[in-house]
């Protein structure tokens, strides 16, 4: 049976890298599978719009997690937090602008320890998600066996940065901010060949706009409908905020790390790209056991969460 009732952690407080208090909050969690210290322990980060609820009715990760599948609820302990201002559990935080990818990672580590989890099995995370899960390994580099970042990266790159700066814009100065936010983002997370083979140039006739705009008004209207413009806010910025060597050279914070490292990466991820992900497997291959996968897709970033069969071929041997 699934344990998807929502729990929590009391924090009497935090300070973040950036010398803010952040006090008497509850950190947020959900537990499938097996009762803790029962089973192997798997930590699931989710991504920008994501949340704890990663498997079960409304699990947004069920073709990846549940019962007797790659990530196997009879088998592994799952946990996932919400990471704190995501709204998700009605918490949100007015100075996102305090906060960095390595504060949720803290975070993270702080609840772990709260719980009485010493060792997890691995964990694995999409886009934000990985970029933490790359902290959270960089910070405590003994933790898993296994760290499997999907669709991420160790650092936030200028082009990230960029989009992320332009997301902030929308959110702050336009009279739609979540709506037409997702709308942009939208054309960061799909490619040109991705809305040529779903669009074809056309018409929706009862609007009179072509689809593929009407496909966009109604992402930004979903993500409107569930999504709350300090949430979004809070995890553009942690987005635009990774990076394991705040505190000295990557290539020596990464060599610390003991668990085997599985970079999953998409050929034609706009967001993070390949090429970066190839260039931090070459980089540490002689020095640590890493493993470097490709999804092969026209879809772009968000081929994790769209290309189901090749992402299971890749994870389910780890979990075997």
């Amino acid at each position: 049976m699934l344990n998807k009732r929502l729990q929590y952690i009391s924090v009497q407080e935090y300070t973040t890298e950036r010398g803010f208090q952040l006090k008497n909050f509850q950190l947020s969690y959900q537990l499938f599978g097996p009762t803790l210290k029962t089973a192997p322990v798997v930590l699931v980060n989710h991504a920008l719009s994501g949340n704890s609820n990663v498997t079960g009715s409304e699990g947004w990760w069920n073709d990846l997690i549940g019962d007797h599948r790659p990530i196997d609820t009879t088998r592994y302990t799952v946990i996932a937090f919400n990471i704190p201002g995501n709204g998700y559990d009605g918490f949100l935080i007015e100075e996102y602008d305090s906060f960095i990818a390595r504060d949720i990672a803290n975070i993270f580590l702080n609840g772990l320890a709260s719980l009485g989890i010493t060792k997890l099995h691995s964990i694995i995370g999409g886009s934000l998600g990985g970029g933490i899960a790359w902290e959270m390994i960089c910070l405590q580099p003994d933790l898993a066996q296994h760290i499997i970042p999907i669709a991420s990266d160790w650092k936030s790159t200028d082009w990230l940065m960029a989009n992320c700066c332009i997301q902030e814009q929308l959110l702050l100065n336009s009279t739609k901010p979540v709506h037409d936010a997702r709308m942009h983002a939208m054309l960061c997370y799909r490619t040109p060949a991705s809305f040529k083979q779903r669009f074809q140039r056309s018409m929706n006739e009862t609007l009179d706009i072509f689809n593929v705009e009407s496909w966009l008004l109604h992402h930004g209207e979903k993500l409107q409908e569930r999504f709350q413009q300090k949430a979004y806010l809070m995890m553009n910025h942690l987005l635009k905020h990774i990076d394991v060597s705040l505190k000295g050279s990557a290539r020596d914070i990464l060599k610390k790390i003991k668990a085997q490292i599985h970079i999953i990466a998409i050929d034609t991820d706009l967001f993070f790209t390949a090429e970066e992900s190839r260039d931090i497997y070459t980089v540490l291959n002689r020095d640590l056991q890493i493993n470097y996968d490709e999804i092969k897709s026209i879809h772009g970033h968000d081929a994790f969460l769209i290309e189901y069969e090749q992402l299971k071929k890749i994870v389910t041997p780890i979990f075997k």
